[in-house]
């Protein structure tokens, strides 16, 4: 545990709320040890069938002995790529049970994708989407796994369900011929019935736990390791901002448990908490009315996109959202005049929640800051968690900077990554040792801190675009654009210059019913001229239907500054 200093922030905590211990278990038995008084509560709710913790640790025992019967054996990778479904959940504990280590992949992922995870990984088994079968036939024999265990959404479904589903969408998957090499999960998780050998492995917190894929802090892709300490010590912080959470209440979990974010906040803290976790396989933002109305769910987990989402849907002109106590915004920032429209929406519609924002990394485990203990300030990510030190340095000295100076955020945690997987180098860049001899983590993100140690997000370093010495920076031009009323959303990215080195330019996308004409142009010209400092102004506005996206639903503007350069070639 790190001395405590005075940071600006101590003065939301309580002496006994800065003080976080980790026991040394594996992430499976801190579950069994915190959850053991919800046995008939609720756990999992799939399409309305309710799972309660007992049938669950069940559910766990069941698939554990069936991964010992397979062969899998203590230190061995076994990978899951599988959307949101109880099978998912199931298998990340039964894994870590017995002492092997999870790897979670996309199920959108190019075949070659998944054919890189799991020979990174050296991977011996793989629990896959039944529709993920058409790429793996073609690459599984280039990997060391063994074993592919097909498992398919309606496996879990309510019977009706189940049946539509099969002789609907599941009429149309490839399926594996029958052998012993494809294992279907409903035969897998029946194979260790008569297993006798020892299932629960003696694991330590230390030990790793999950190997987690993301772009890294320079947009590289990466496989990243997480301890059972990590994600324990996530959630021993939650007890102070995951504290407005009762026992019994429930939680709709839309982000996917390959993202960090998903896994750790959107899934193990709430199982952890007694509340009921609702797994959406698949999201559609259009029917987001639905899922409200249906499940009535106290708290929703997602990214900024997904809650703006709740502002477009008219749908729900005239839906009650007062079961609603809390939106938790992670992923990506919201500016202050999106996060005051989310909350005003809220109260119209009964809700006396509000949204709240936090920030973190696949690096530190998820959320470093969140808005807690009334640090919620408009358009901020919150203050440090317990245990956690964040400064705001140069980038190139990593000098701390003054409190509202905009600089790189750097992390010091008990929760961070063990590294990157077989990349020692990468890994020395980004967590890198200060002055005051403690290790942070490089974010590659700018960021500000206020008098009360409550902090901003800017944006990312790499997205800096320096037009005749001046920085500008991307988001903010964007967040400008974005408040006037003919826009839906805007995207600045970097072009080369002969002389001013780069200018912006804006890809927009206008809001419905506004037509692209040049009076349009015209008045988003006027707009930008009036609202943005002369050098900040996009030289060229481009107008888009849609904008592409990276597979954790943030814009990926790196493909449309490609598409820019391409056009000027």
């Amino acid at each position: 545990m790190t001395k405590e200093k005075n940071y600006l922030w101590n003065h939301f905590y309580t002496k006994e709320e800065r003080i976080v211990n980790i026991p040394d278990l594996s992430v499976y038995d801190y579950m069994m040890d915190i959850t053991s008084s919800y046995r008939k509560l609720a756990v999992l709710n799939y399409f309305g069938r309710k799972i309660t913790y007992e049938v669950f640790w069940d559910y766990i025992d069941k698939c554990a002995r069936s991964l010992k019967a397979l062969g899998v054996r203590e230190k061995d990778v076994v990978t899951i790529c599988l959307p949101n479904t109880p099978e998912a959940v199931i298998s990340f504990f039964a894994i870590n049970k017995i002492g092997a280590i999870v790897n979670m992949v996309h199920p959108l992922s190019a075949e070659s994708e998944i054919k890189d995870y799991l020979n990174s990984t050296n991977s011996t088994v793989l629990i896959a989407l039944n529709q993920c079968y058409s790429k793996i036939k073609n690459i599984i024999e280039e990997t060391k796994v063994y074993r592919v265990i097909i498992a398919s959404p309606s496996d879990s479904m309510p019977l009706l369900l189940n049946t539509m589903y099969n002789v609907t969408l599941g009429r149309k998957d490839e399926k594996p011929n029958k052998n012993s090499f494809y294992l279907f999960w409903n035969k897998f998780i029946h194979l260790g019935d008569s297993y006798q050998g020892i299932i629960k492995a003696k694991v330590k917190s230390k030990d790793p736990c999950v190997i987690l894929h993301s772009g890294g802090t320079t947009g590289t892709p990466k496989s990243i390791v997480l301890s059972n300490r990590s994600i324990i010590g996530v959630n021993e912080q939650a007890k102070v901002f995951f504290d407005i959470v009762e026992v019994g209440e429930s939680i709709l979990s839309i982000l996917p448990l390959f993202h960090c974010f998903g896994l750790v906040v959107g899934v193990f803290i709430p199982i952890c908490k007694g509340a009921t976790t609702i797994l959406i396989p698949t999201f559609n933002a259009k029917r987001f009315d639905k899922l409200l109305v249906k499940y009535n769910p106290n708290y929703i987990i997602g990214v900024p996109t997904l809650f703006e989402a709740l502002l477009k849907n008219s749908y729900l002109d005239n839906v009650s959202l007062a079961s609603i106590k809390c939106l938790i915004s992670g992923g990506d920032s919201l500016t202050p005049q999106k996060n005051a429209i989310i909350n005003e929406f809220l109260k119209k519609h009964g809700s006396q929640g509000k949204i709240i924002q936090g920030y973190g990394m696949t690096e530190t485990t998820g959320p470093v800051t969140f808005g807690t203990k009334g640090s919620d300030k408009l358009g901020s990510i919150g203050i440090p968690l317990p245990g956690n030190i964040v400064k705001i340095c140069d980038p190139n000295t990593f000098e701390e900077l003054k409190v509202g100076e905009i600089g790189e955020i750097c992390i010091h945690s008990f929760v961070v990554m063990d590294g990157y997987l077989n990349n020692e180098k990468a890994t020395k860049e980004v967590l890198v040792k200060h002055a005051d001899g403690l290790e942070y983590i490089h974010t590659g993100d700018l960021g500000y801190m206020d008098n009360d140690g409550v902090l901003f997000y800017v944006q990312r370093i790499k997205r800096i675009i320096i037009s005749s010495g001046y920085n500008i920076y991307p988001q903010h031009v964007e967040n400008v654009l974005k408040d006037m009323d003919l826009i839906k959303d805007a995207c600045v990215v970097g072009v080369p210059h002969p002389y001013k080195k780069e200018v912006a330019k804006a890809f927009i996308i206008l809001e419905d019913g506004v037509e692209e004409s040049y009076t349009t142009l015209k008045k988003i010209m006027d707009y930008a001229n009036k609202h943005l400092a002369h050098y900040m102004i996009p030289k060229e506005y481009i107008f888009k239907k849609e904008f592409p996206k990276t597979k954790m639903a943030k814009v990926d503007y790196l493909k449309l500054q490609e598409e820019l350069l391409e056009k000027n070639k």
